[in-house]
Formats: C-alpha cells, sequence, structure tokens
C-alpha cells in the first residue's frame, strides 16, 4: 500500500512538472503586415470575388477582428504604431514630420522581446527611419536597424516588387522573382535558423503588395482570368457628395484617376490590387506549410493585419488617408494553436485597433506591456466576446494638405468626423455616420433631429481625445500644432500661425502620380 502512494506521488509529481514546463514554454509569434490592404478585399469579411483560401482558414481556426482600425491610415506612421503600440503623436513619426527617435524604437515589439531572450528577424518593407536627426527619408541604410535584429532582410524605402532588387532577398530571384513569395522562402530558412537557436522566435514580415505600383506576380495570373468585378454601392462621383468639402480636396479625390476615368481601368486596377492580396495569401499558406515541415506549427501563433485600407474608388476616393470605413479598416485575423476549441472561428465586433498589437505580443510572450503604451492587450477577447470594455478609438491624419488633417472618433456603431480647416471655401465641418447600420457612409445624419444626443456625445469623447493629445504630443517633429487644429473651440486665428498650404499650392510644379504599371 505505502509503495503504491509513492508511486502515485511521484505520477502526480511527474504531470505537475510537465504543466509547469508546457506553461513556462513560450510561443513563436509570427506578425505578417500587407501593405493597403482594405478588409472588405478579404474573403471571410465577406467579399466572394476575391480568392483568399489561406486568410479565411486563420479565420476559421482563429480569431477574426471584425472592425479593426488604423489609428493613422498611412505607411510610415501606422508601421511605427504597430510597432510600438502608440499614437503618431507620441512615436513623433510620419512622412513631413520625422523619424523615430533612437530611444522609442527601443521600447518596440521586437526590441523588447529580443531583449527578453526571443530570436528576433524581419523582412521586407520597414517603412520608417530610426534616428536622431529630423529627416523621415527612410532610403539609407544608416537610418535602419539592420543591426537591430538577429536577421534582417528588410528593404529601402518603398522595397520593389522584383525580388533581385531587394539586397537581402535576392538570393531568393531566381525561383521567386516576385518579393511576396520570396519573402516566405525566407521565412523558412529563418523559422529553421531560430529553431536551431533553441529560442522562442518573433519574426515580422511586412509585404509591399498590394500597394502601387499595381505590379502582382505572374505566377497567379490565371487566378483573377476573365473576371468582371461589382463595383461597391457606395462607388463613384454621385456618392462623394454628401462628404465634408474637406475630403474632395487632395489626392485622394483628385488623383488616382485610373479607379473611376473608364470602366476597363477600374477593372484593371481591381483585378491586379486583388492578385496582389492573392499573392500575400498564397506566401501565409507557405510559411504554415513551413512551420509544419519543421515542427513548431502547435507552438507558434500568426497575427495578419493591413497597415492601413484602401478606397479603391468608394465615395469617388482613392488611396488611404482619410476616416471613411474602406481607407481607415483592415483585416486583423490571429491564430493561437493553444486557444480552446470553442473560440476557434470567433468574430469579435468589438473596435481593435492598430496600437493593440504591440501589447497584445508583449503579453503573448509573457513581457509586461510598458505603461507608454496607448493600446489594449487584445487576447481576453480572443476568449470572450466582451473580453475587453473599449467603447471607442480616435483615428487621425497629420499628412498632407490642410484641408485633409482631421480627428475623428470611431465607435462599434458611431463615427464622427471634425475637419478643422477654414478658408474663404469651405468651413470647420462634422460628419456624424451611423455605421452600425450604413457602413457604407451613404449618410452624414449630423443634422437629424433623433441622433443629436449621440451627437453630444460623440462630441464630448472627440473632445477628451483632443486633450489626451495636447498632454502627449512629443514636443518635436510639428506635433503640438494640433491641440490646436483639432480643437473645436480654436479660431481661424488660432490655428493661421499653423497652416502649411492647400492641395493647390502643394502641387504647383508637380505631376499627378495616377499610374499603377
Amino acid at each position: 500500500m505505502k509503495l503504491i502512494y509513492i508511486f502515485q506521488w511521484v505520477m502526480y509529481l511527474g504531470i505537475i512538472t510537465s504543466l509547469s514546463a508546457q506553461e513556462e514554454k513560450r510561443p513563436n509569434i509570427i506578425f505578417l503586415l500587407s501593405d493597403d490592404h482594405t478588409s472588405i478585399a478579404t474573403g471571410c469579411y465577406g467579399n466572394d470575388q476575391v480568392v483568399t483560401p489561406n486568410m479565411d482558414k486563420l479565420a476559421e481556426t482563429g480569431t477574426q477582428f471584425m472592425n479593426h482600425y488604423n489609428t493613422t491610415s498611412i505607411c510610415m506612421a501606422s508601421r511605427a504604431i504597430y510597432m510600438t503600440g502608440m499614437f503618431e503623436y507620441k512615436t513623433g513619426c510620419n512622412f513631413e514630420h520625422g523619424p523615430m527617435k533612437k530611444e522609442k524604437f527601443q521600447q518596440s515589439y521586437p526590441m523588447l522581446l529580443r531583449n527578453a531572450g526571443y530570436f528576433t528577424g524581419f523582412a521586407g518593407k520597414f517603412g520608417f527611419a530610426v534616428s536622431d536627426g529630423t529627416d523621415s527619408n527612410d532610403k539609407s541604410w544608416e537610418v535602419l536597424p539592420v543591426d537591430q535584429f538577429d536577421v534582417w532582410a528588410g528593404g529601402l524605402g518603398q522595397t520593389n516588387y522584383k525580388t533581385e532588387k531587394n539586397k537581402y532577398i535576392k538570393k531568393y530571384a531566381e525561383k521567386y522573382p516576385h518579393s511576396t513569395r520570396a519573402y516566405a522562402a525566407w521565412a523558412h530558412d529563418f523559422i529553421k535558423e531560430a529553431k536551431d537557436s533553441g529560442k522562442p522566435f518573433c519574426m515580422s514580415i511586412s509585404f509591399k503588395a498590394p500597394h502601387l505600383p499595381f505590379t502582382p506576380d505572374v505566377y497567379f495570373d490565371a487566378v483573377y482570368e476573365g473576371k468582371t468585378y461589382q463595383k461597391p454601392a457606395n462607388y463613384g462621383e454621385e456618392n462623394a457628395k454628401h462628404l465634408a468639402p474637406q475630403a474632395l480636396t487632395g489626392r485622394q479625390y483628385k488623383q488616382y484617376d485610373f479607379w473611376r476615368d473608364t470602366d476597363e481601368n477600374y477593372q484593371e486596377a481591381i483585378k491586379r490590387y486583388n492578385q496582389l492580396i492573392h499573392g500575400v495569401d498564397y506566401a501565409i499558406g507557405m510559411i504554415r506549410k513551413s512551420l509544419k515541415e519543421l515542427n513548431v506549427d502547435d507552438n507558434t501563433i500568426i497575427i495578419y493585419a493591413g497597415d492601413n485600407g484602401y478606397s479603391c474608388g468608394a465615395h469617388n476616393l482613392g488611396g488611404k488617408v482619410l476616416p471613411y470605413e474602406e481607407a481607415s479598416k483592415s483585416p486583423l485575423l490571429i491564430f493561437d494553436p493553444r486557444m480552446p476549441k470553442k473560440t476557434k472561428g470567433a468574430q469579435r465586433e468589438t473596435i481593435t485597433s492598430s496600437i493593440d498589437i504591440a501589447p497584445t505580443i508583449l503579453t503573448m510572450a509573457g513581457i509586461e506591456v510598458p505603461q507608454n503604451m496607448d493600446g489594449v492587450n487584445l487576447i481576453p477577447l480572443m476568449h470572450k466576446k466582451n473580453g475587453i470594455q473599449r467603447e471607442y478609438i480616435p483615428l487621425m491624419n497629420f499628412f498632407g494638405n490642410d484641408e485633409i488633417q482631421e480627428m475623428s472618433v470611431v465607435s462599434k456603431d458611431w463615427k464622427y468626423i471634425y475637419w478643422q480647416y477654414e478658408d474663404e471655401r469651405m468651413q470647420p465641418t462634422e460628419e456624424l455616420y451611423y455605421v452600425g447600420k450604413d457602413r457604407l457612409e451613404m449618410e452624414n445624419v449630423i443634422s437629424e433631429k433623433k441622433y443629436q444626443k449621440q451627437l453630444q456625445i460623440m462630441r464630448k469623447r472627440y473632445d477628451q481625445q483632443v486633450e489626451i493629445l495636447k498632454q502627449n504630443a512629443v514636443p518635436y517633429h510639428d506635433y503640438q500644432k494640433y491641440g490646436v487644429l483639432f480643437d473645436r473651440q480654436s479660431t481661424s486665428e488660432d490655428k493661421k500661425a499653423f497652416l502649411r498650404g492647400t492641395y493647390e499650392d502643394q502641387m504647383k510644379g508637380r505631376k499627378p502620380k495616377n499610374h499603377f504599371n
């Protein structure tokens, strides 16, 4: 009897030890970021005109976030936000403003993970400079953190769709001439090296696709051959008349003519755009195959998101930047093989944001989230539909001509936009959309009597965000001025000293870029 008791006790200790070892085994984390992928250009988000089986599989077996917004919807700023979990006015980083300071980059998720013992790698379009200078240009190796990762395969500036044109992945060019699949080939080699290191790994890949120029991988030419695409219900000039006059300035409205000048050009553009997205989807499949082949798939988390959305002709708009749904929303899919089966395939309506990714990654790795981060850890939301309590987030644009620089607040059901610019052509303008029922933003209900209470709620939330901006904006790179420009109480005289120029001023002597070849 005593021997049986001893044997049972030894077995119990063995089970406890095994469970403790499993709990201590930190997961591998993969963060995949595409460029200009709007959420509606994804099968699992309801678009049956696109072919994204691997993204759809992530949604079916993981968590799909239905209302994922980029707090600043433009490449440089957005990438800095994803890395640091902070709003742009705290990263101090965007086109026309400046680079991210070196000290701030040390608080990014890759650096914190590397310091905590993770094997880290980066490939693709890094997208912003890391420098204590003032120039935001990211086209020199001196301002990219090449030596801050265990393995680096990032590129300069926008990078190139031709694999051979990218210094750190050109060895894959013969088999994978298009960079999207080449990055997936690089991923296989990185995962193998990371596994051999004995450390958990964090791999970040930022694809150029589907950014302009629309140059898809010819390997996928047959996928959309002969297809004709249906235009969205909010497509075209007729569906732009209710927008604020400020939104109808700038390159988002004045350029990108290929989306609207002829049906033939629209069909060609949307086909190429979708084919680029399909290439990213295929790369996801390649990466998942590598994980399985190298026997690390059961402990590797995959996160997929876009750095901003893309308008694709909605409301007669092209590009991103503006706070409307198509431009500000992107997919967010998280697959964690360790999640309970009952949570797989969950769709979460709670709004999420680009600021949430860094805190989530750090928490997954068992690292304390720094207080400077503005986002929240999304793991509780993955487990329960009410796992986090968040009513709204701010969206903001600090880039481009003065007219389109604005700030807004959005909840699951409502979006309020304040356009601050005024001159002889326009006055500061408010927009209110009941996005819970009007996801295409076809009706600005700002003047409707039955929504005045909601308007007051959204104005209050907006004003609170302006006050937070005033208190936290970095004292450099021209961010302090937005505490004045975005304040609803500021007068035209208050704003005068901070304005730089209209769209017409910016375009003097310059030719618009409308090419998708």
